[in-house]
């Protein structure tokens, strides 16, 4: 009995942690949600209307809110206490806050460079499109990849790009389980589990993201 009312305990405490975590995410984020959810009812809008707003703003908002929550979830996984989610996160934010809006900036550029070109040109060429397909998933496990390093070590931008760079391009199977599993769960929160997105979507990514990178961290480390 005591052991089925501490798996309980157990598995509501993670819920917990989740959906806090997830809900932060969003409330820091909340600009980039309301924009989106507009865009989503107005269907009409112009494709430059829907993404130079979000651009603008993501290094500001969407960088420094993410980096926080992949810190926090770093705090999970090393076992290391924290008193209070909502300051975990806000220490987290605050000192994160410069590197993850400058890196932000440079990982926007990036980001905006393709979504233009992909949207402009890949309708012209059939192997234009899966050339950009093909970016876009490298640029996207790059990115989840660049939360993690940026997280784990004190190490200056320049080398967190290049760390990042290393992990993303000679960790084909950490890199590939990333996609996969993000995509799972972004398509099932898309697609018939809505309150996903409310509760959970952002901090399982955040979550099983950095779950693969830290196996991988240990691993490394062990062996060298």
């Amino acid at each position: 009995m005591n052991a089925m009312m501490n798996g309980i305990f157990k598995v509501s405490e993670w819920i917990m942690r989740f959906s806090v975590v997830n809900l932060l995410w969003l409330a820091f984020n909340l600009p980039i949600v309301l924009f989106l959810l507009s865009a989503m009812y107005a269907k009409n809008m112009a494709f430059m209307f829907v993404f130079l707003p979000i651009i603008i703003v993501a290094p500001f908002l969407f960088f420094p809110a993410t980096t926080a929550m992949f810190a926090v979830v770093r705090d999970w996984m090393i076992e290391r206490e924290q008193k209070s989610l909502i300051l975990a996160y806000w220490n987290h934010y605050v000192k994160n806050y410069k590197i993850s809006m400058i890196s932000g900036t440079l990982l926007s550029v990036v980001w905006a460079l393709f979504i233009v070109d992909f949207y402009f040109f890949q309708q012209y060429n059939t192997l234009l499109f899966f050339i950009f397909l093909v970016f876009g998933i490298v640029l996207f496990v790059f990115t989840i990849n660049f939360f993690s390093v940026l997280v784990h070590y004190d190490i200056k931008l320049a080398n967190v790009l290049k760390n990042t760079f290393s992990i993303t391009f000679g960790s084909p199977v950490l890199s590939f389980s990333i996609l996969i599993t993000s995509f799972i769960i972004l398509y099932v929160s898309i697609n018939g589990m809505a309150f996903l997105l409310l509760f959970f979507t952002g901090s399982l990514v955040a979550f099983v993201s950095f779950s693969a990178f830290y196996r991988l961290y240990i691993k490394v480390t062990y062996q060298s």
